[in-house]
């Protein structure tokens, strides 16, 4: 089974922030695949929406043996699992949420679906706060 280098960037801005991610680290080494470099927690506003409530941000590195379609699926049911209620994918707008997980880059892989981009447009390009984050492992 082949393993794939995957960069992952995760956010809370919801309960204990820090915590959030923590856990979703922990469930990642557990069932998707080991974690062998990660980035400093980055502090920041919400973009591209108004809320209050500020996010706590990290970069991981993953090697994985799942397809991008799979580790999306796994992803998915992380955030559902830890109380995530809706995504932004679905509703077409940002909101406050416990966890997101996107995935940055997958190899050298460009694919792109209904559901899923990479690698992702917005956070190597557009976003400054992702810039900052992922300036090591791009």
């Amino acid at each position: 089974m082949s393993q794939h280098t995957v960069i992952l960037l995760l956010g809370s801005n919801l309960g204990d922030t820090k915590k959030n991610i923590e856990t979703a680290i922990y469930r990642f080494n557990q069932e998707v695949g080991k974690i062998t470099n990660f980035s400093e927690f980055l502090i920041t506003e919400p973009v591209e929406f108004v809320s209050s409530n500020i996010f706590c941000n990290i970069a991981l590195v993953i090697r994985t043996h799942f397809s991008p379609i799979q580790l999306l699926k796994h992803i998915k049911r992380i955030e559902n699992e830890m109380g995530r209620k809706h995504d932004s994918s679905t509703l077409g707008l940002y909101t406050d949420r416990v966890i997101d997980i996107d995935i940055v880059k997958f190899d050298n892989l460009k694919f792109v679906s209904e559901k899923l981009e990479i690698p992702h447009q917005k956070h190597l390009f557009e976003r400054e706060f992702s810039k900052i984050i992922l300036k090591d492992f791009i």
